[in-house]
């Protein structure tokens, strides 16, 4: 697969440079960008572009590089800059492809914890060879919830909802970034909640979550676009249980 062989490229980059020999740079949202970063996403758009030249490429160090067609790769070479920076491994690479409105391919790389998920529409979700496949536990007393970014949601009316949750919740943490995604395909949690993301954070997470049998969908209920900026995970029964309790109090 070319995005398995695009992400195996980028994080023989992103290893060589986790040791801290880089330099960084602020963008515009203050956000840092590093050598690693942009090196990456070169490297995965070449490899991508010369399997699917006419396909189009969204990154997130170089934007929309390529015009609008029906096929569209959406990529974040280094998701978890922060961590890669200060150099703890909550970091990924994820690889997604777009066809229309839907996302029907995911790959995540966590390059520093050896794992690297990956999924298709209609052929199932994988971490290391292993299928995976979401939990079956329904009850909200038993639930393991896991948070990442939350400050939208924090300045809601939301944020007493999001209290009662984790305070009814079985065990509350805060995996972030990609991990937590690949904890609830593997069935390992069930839920994770977030109000501040894009969608070159999530895309390819969200094919392989719902391929693990889960639903992914924003805060509202809506399925994964390039609109994106909030995210509610879980099996079926606890995704609309959650739902209930969350949709409306961000966008």
């Amino acid at each position: 697969m070319t995005a398995l062989d695009a992400a195996s490229a980028a994080a023989e980059i992103s290893q060589s440079y986790y040791a801290g020999n880089f330099t960084i740079t602020t963008k515009a949202d203050r956000s840092p960008v590093t050598q690693a970063d942009i090196e990456c996403e070169e490297v995965i758009r070449k490899i991508i572009l010369e399997q699917f030249p006419d396909h189009g490429f969204y990154g997130e160090e170089t934007g929309h590089t390529v015009g609008d067609t029906e096929y569209l790769w959406l990529v974040d070479p280094i998701d978890g800059t922060k961590s890669f920076v200060r150099q703890y491994p909550f970091f990924s690479t994820q690889i997604a492809l777009m066809h229309g409105e839907e996302i029907v391919l995911g790959v995540s790389s966590g390059t520093m914890m050896n794992e690297l998920a990956w999924a298709e529409t209609g052929f199932g979700a994988w971490l290391n060879g292993k299928r995976l496949a979401v939990s079956d536990i329904i009850d909200p007393d038993r639930a393991a919830v896991s948070t990442g970014n939350l400050a939208s949601l924090a300045k809601s009316d939301g944020w007493p909802r999001l209290g009662e949750i984790l305070a009814r919740a079985d065990r509350t943490r805060g995996y972030g970034d990609f991990y937590h995604y690949h904890l609830l395909a593997a069935g390992k949690i069930e839920v994770v909640i977030e109000s501040d993301v894009n969608i070159l954070d999530i895309a390819a997470l969200s094919v392989i979550v719902n391929e693990a049998g889960g639903v992914f969908t924003d805060l509202n209920g809506a399925r994964p676009s390039l609109d994106t900026r909030s995210v509610l995970a879980a099996n079926v029964i606890l995704h609309e249980h959650y739902l209930e309790q969350l949709r409306g109090f961000v966008d």
